[in-house]
């Protein structure tokens, strides 16, 4: 069984943040001894991760990792990341009353905390040990339904960091089947890439999202292309469809053309995600069924799989039919 699983968070996942393929790969690699660890990791836990450890997962020489475990002990400490908060709870020591009328699912705060409270190199012996932050804590152990997994052993043979990215969003969007459109701003953030950095968009492209997509079709076991979507004749965001290379196989008589109508539900698999997406972001709809703390992209991911079910489709049939679904029945 492997033991090289990482799990995320979604807020993790969408999060923006700048990191070194090192950094990336380091951090990859706290989170799979996180997840292995017997007890519980808090912020007190230090993790420590030796200079071979890190060449034998990664295929570099000793001395490669060496240089890169110290000098990622020097940067890694001013690491941090942002990412989003939605709902109304401003903690209990806040004297603050939002309106009554104001709804959970408008509420966003955009919140930012370091990857690591202590960061230390022992050189001698080629270790690295830190400790996350609570916030870290937090996004890798308390996901509920709101996380991605994937393996480390899946990313290893990406060279650009902004390859690894694109393919924890691949993940995270797996059971969907495609990515949907995502703001030019939001997916810069989303990659890894500095503000300064590749603000125009063909540099982007270029520099960027061809080579985070040329090597996820080259080293993963996925196919991925994007659909640059415009205002005018200004690219405002992308999309993404990708599938797997290799589909398990499933037994005889179970296949199903996602073209070809489920008897209990009559809608395909391309209409369950349509229509999860508009469902996701009809606002009258999204205030009543969002939970708290899920944005629109869980609350999409979520949607996918309950349209699946009979009688959640029946119970919304008057919505889906005003958004565009024609039942026949």
């Amino acid at each position: 069984m492997a033991t090289d699983l990482i799990v995320k968070n979604n807020a993790l996942i969408d999060a923006s943040y700048t990191l070194s393929l090192v950094e990336q790969r380091l951090i990859g690699l706290a989170l799979v001894k996180a997840n292995n660890q017997q007890q519980e990791v808090t912020s007190n836990t230090i993790l420590t991760i030796h200079a071979s450890e890190y060449a034998q997962h990664f295929n570099t020489s000793q001395d490669m990792a060496y240089r890169s475990l110290k000098e990622a002990s020097e940067r890694l400490f001013l690491r941090y990341f942002s990412y989003t908060l939605y709902g109304l709870d401003f903690g209990q020591d806040s004297s603050f009353k939002p309106p009554k009328k104001l709804k959970s699912s408008d509420v966003a705060t955009v919140m930012k905390s370091r990857w690591v409270q202590k960061a230390g190199y022992t050189e001698a012996l080629g270790l690295l040990h830190f400790q996350f932050t609570d916030d870290v804590v937090s996004l890798i152990s308390n996901s509920k339904e709101y996380f991605t997994s994937y393996y480390l052993s899946q990313t290893v043979e990406f060279t650009s960091t902004y390859a690894t990215r694109l393919f924890e969003l691949l993940m995270k969007w797996e059971s969907v089947g495609h990515i949907p459109f995502i703001e030019m701003e939001k997916l810069r953030g989303q990659l890894g890439v500095d503000k300064k950095q590749y603000k125009m968009t063909a540099d982007f492209k270029k520099r960027v999202l061809d080579i985070a997509v040329e090597q996820v079709n080259q080293f993963s076991d996925y196919t991925i292309g994007y659909e640059q979507h415009k205002q005018g004749r200004t690219i405002t965001g992308f999309s993404f469809k990708f599938k797997q290379k290799n589909p398990k196989k499933v037994p005889t008589g179970s296949l199903k053309d996602k073209n070809t109508i489920d008897l209990f539900t009559g809608l395909t698999e391309k209409q369950i995600s349509f229509f999860a997406h508009k469902l996701a972001h009809d606002h009258d709809f999204s205030s009543k069924n969002a939970e708290p703390g899920e944005d629109y992209a869980d609350l999409e991911r979520r949607l996918v799989l309950k349209l699946a079910d009979p009688d959640f489709v029946q119970k919304n049939m008057k919505k889906l039919e005003k958004i565009g679904f024609k039942s026949k029945w």
